[in-house]
């Protein structure tokens, strides 16, 4: 059953939430960064016929409602699994309802937005500047990163902080698997859920207010990575 915490007059912003939020996005970030861009270029370069079948299990939180992603992953964390019981006899602790839980949650809930402009920006590097390597003795790792992730910044900087500001407005997922704990798991689109559930919209107006202003930063931040100086105002003859 979800906690219901009715805000002070005057304490508009929950910053207990934010700051819950803002830790757990730039964290998802983090790990997608390191287990994302590995992934991302085994699908770029990858000859294997059933390629297609990573890719699709890679963007099933695309098309999955959260509630029925956020259901399975509970599942799979609760202590009678594998995982969840591995993890209760390593740690003593169990991982639903923890930010380690919702950390991994929100790693698989965002990892399309993290590979898919990856392997997009890989994809689009000009082969024959790859192959040039190559022919000069460079291993195939060692071209990736002198070659390829240089000229793929900004695909890379996009699935960042796609990644982030996906992360940032969760909301199934995180009260699936992590319920609504004040400084645990209390996320800000939680925080605005219980502000309009206690009839406070003056508080989810304000709260609403900072994520939407977040998302209007994150998308300019993408689309300036994007655009091609001069491009969309040529001078008039």
């Amino acid at each position: 059953m979800l906690a219901r915490h009715a805000h002070r007059g005057g304490d508009a912003l929950d910053w207990q939430a934010i700051g819950l939020s803002l830790r757990l996005s730039l964290a998802t970030t983090a790990v997608l960064f390191v287990i994302g861009l590995p992934l991302a270029r085994w699908l770029a370069f990858t000859t294997w016929r059933g390629r297609f079948l990573v890719e699709a299990v890679v963007a099933l939180p695309l098309v999955l409602p959260p509630t029925v992603l956020g259901f399975y992953v509970l599942v799979a964390f609760s202590p009678r699994s594998p995982l969840g019981h591995a993890y209760l006899s390593l740690t003593g602790s169990t991982l639903p309802f923890t930010f380690t839980g919702l950390l991994l949650a929100s790693v698989l809930y965002s990892l399309p937005f993290a590979v898919q402009p990856f392997v997009a920006a890989f994809s689009a590097v000009d082969r024959r500047l790859v192959e040039a390597s190559w022919s000069l003795g460079v291993s195939r790792t060692a071209t990736f990163y002198r070659v390829v992730l240089p000229l793929s910044r900004a695909g890379v900087v996009t699935g960042a902080v796609l990644s982030f500001a996906h992360t940032m407005g969760e909301f199934g997922v995180v009260l699936m698997v992590g319920g609504n704990l004040p400084g645990v798991t209390r996320t800000v689109s939680i925080s605005i859920y219980d502000q309009v559930q206690a009839l406070d919209y003056a508080a989810a107006t304000a709260t609403a207010g900072f994520l939407l202003a977040v998302s209007f930063i994150v998308l300019a931040i993408t689309y300036g990575m994007h655009r091609r100086p001069g491009a969309a105002w040529p001078l008039a003859s």
